[in-house]
């Protein structure tokens, strides 16, 4: 059981390491919608969390707290993980044009020529 226990930690301690050192070497242009999509991903943990809170016949008060915090930590991050993408997109959006005085309205059509006016 030891052996097992030991093994899991040391597998847990060096994706901790590789993560890190992938994750410090994005540019910083690219490191929000990665984590954006990542947090989406997050969602993994939800259903995990539903499927294992409906699956246990008789939950101790400790377990249904546990699983109500996965719940709750896992909607939260979902949720911001999707904000974060729609903000980032949002400003890579062109900026909407001023607009136009009522005098000027886009089927009117301006005389070449005649200083700016209506025809």
């Amino acid at each position: 059981m030891y052996d097992q226990l030991l093994a899991n930690l040391a597998i847990l301690v060096l994706s901790g390491f590789v993560g890190f050192s992938v994750i410090s070497k994005v540019p910083h242009t690219l490191h929000t919608p990665l984590m954006s999509g990542t947090n989406a991903i997050h969602g993994v943990v939800l259903i995990g969390a539903l499927v294992v809170l409906g699956r246990v016949e008789h939950p101790t008060l400790a377990e249904q707290i546990i699983l109500f915090v996965a719940v709750v930590f896992g909607t939260l991050n979902v949720v911001g993980g999707f904000v974060v993408t729609d903000r980032m997109l949002g400003m890579f959006k062109g900026k909407r044009p001023a607009s136009e005085p009522s005098s000027r309205r886009h089927s009117d059509k301006v005389a070449a020529g005649t200083n700016g006016q209506v025809r």
